[in-house]
């Protein structure tokens, strides 16, 4: 049965594809194949630099193919070198699993796990069957398989055995790839797994996986690696000013995932489109032509935080991120600030300078230069808060005021806050207590 869709050409349009094996696209073209990525279960969310991967399984899927979600279990209590410069914390395993269900709840956004299709996903944990290996019969039963020249030839051991700022490599992390080679033994013996896919900078572990096959089964396995992202600037991709970006919205709210993606560059949002969305190559010309006839309407960037956030959100986390993000610029921003509630009020004002105040200064009604300097030191003097107040460039809640205009209960968002503007680019938050 050939497949009806080419997976290895989807990649390729995609931007998707870094390294492939010979004979992987042929491989792949013949019948349903079953494939595998791994993920770390250091934490119990996926951020966005796991989308990559997450994607490549769901396109896999999508044409036809099977998928397995692999949970580093075991390779999580080791730490993997790859592009690393020091060893990761080690985990228990009540903790390994509690993360492990986590994961599988933000796969199921993206894979079938539950229906009777032939390629329905799987997820599996490593930890689950290298808990039984003694430590001799590792070396026995795969170790001898490989040599030590072999494993020193991998860029992920020169790389840090060669580095000036590394520590050295402990022997735990040296044989990591053996640990993942050995997993893709396993699932190729127990799940007809003949294929592995991840960042290119899993192409050793990958490829020491079938050798493994290759010597022990004397079977074929293949490896298709995908690119890592970079942002255009040279900033790194998946991370923003509080860290990562994660999938799960008490790590990061949908407000502020969906504003990482409106952010991007143009260059990085045509590219992000068709790695992180399952839009036609069609659409996204179109998508792209359209922007391009009027950049600064951000059509590109707007389909791409739009697509992404209802994937891993929800249709309805991604209207209310739209309407927090309008609201800003909108000319009834009094009344719409109104509708967001206290969570999403604080996203959108998140690092914005607050300075609290008591029910009591409202009673009588709180003046702009106590509001702006006196109480609150905003500004720095009394009268750099008269000059602005003269200059017309102070607002409450986005409304001009004159120096005469006293802050009351009325002007309370949420029964709690009130938003204050000098000029478009300085806002300060006044916060009841």
């Amino acid at each position: 049965m050939a497949m009806a869709n080419n997976f290895v050409e989807e990649l390729r349009w995609r931007g998707m594809l870094h390294t492939e094996m010979p004979g992987a696209e042929a491989h792949l073209s013949e019948e349903m194949r079953s494939a595998y990525v791994g993920f770390d279960p250091t934490a119990d969310s996926l951020h966005i630099g796991n989308l990559v991967p997450i994607m490549l399984l769901a396109h896999y899927q999508r044409c036809g193919h099977k998928p397995v979600a692999l949970v580093g279990g075991a390779t999580g209590m080791i730490g993997d070198p790859s592009g690393k410069s020091s060893e990761r914390n080690l985990l228990n395993e009540e903790t390994l699993r509690h993360n492990q269900e986590a994961i599988k709840k933000q796969l199921a956004h993206f894979l079938d796990f539950e229906s009777d299709a032939k390629n329905a996903a799987v997820l599996v944990n490593n930890y689950d069957w290298m808990k039984e290996f003694s430590f001799l019969e590792f070396i026995r039963d795969v170790g001898k398989h490989i040599t030590v020249n072999y494993m020193m030839a991998k860029d992920s051991v020169k790389n840090r055995i060669s580095s000036e700022s590394s520590e050295g490599m402990s022997f735990t992390e040296f044989t990591y790839q053996l640990v993942q080679g050995y997993d893709f033994l396993h699932l190729y013996k127990e799940e007809q797994c003949t294929l592995q896919m991840g960042g290119s900078d899993q192409w050793g572990n990958i490829t020491t996986g079938t050798e493994l096959i290759r010597r022990i089964d004397q079977g074929k396995g293949y490896a298709i690696t995908c690119p890592l992202i970079t942002k255009s600037d040279g900033s790194k991709f998946g991370k923003s000013e509080g860290g990562n970006v994660w999938l799960d919205a008490n790590r990061t709210s949908p407000y502020k995932f969906y504003q990482y993606w409106l952010n991007s560059s143009d260059e990085d949002a045509e590219k992000y489109i068709k790695i992180f969305t399952f839009l036609t190559e069609e659409d996204i010309k179109a998508i792209v032509e359209e922007h391009g006839e009027a950049p600064h309407l951000r059509v590109l960037q707007k389909r791409l935080a739009k697509e992404i956030t209802m994937m891993v959100h929800s249709e309805a986390e991604y209207e209310n991120a739209q309407k927090a993000s309008g609201i800003l610029f909108s000319k009834n921003f009094n009344e719409e600030i109104r509708t967001l509630d206290e969570k999403l009020f604080l996203d959108v004002f998140e690092g914005v300078p607050q300075a609290e105040i008591t029910l009591a200064d409202l009673n009588e009604g709180l003046d702009m230069i106590a509001a702006l300097a006196a109480k609150t030191n905003f500004l720095a003097s009394n009268g750099e808060a008269r000059r602005a107040l003269k200059e017309n460039a102070i607002s409450v809640n986005k409304d001009k005021v004159k120096e005469d205009y006293k802050i009351t209960a009325t002007d309370l968002i949420q029964d709690k806050y009130v938003v204050l503007n000098k000029g478009k680019k300085n806002t300060y938050i006044l916060k009841v207590i």
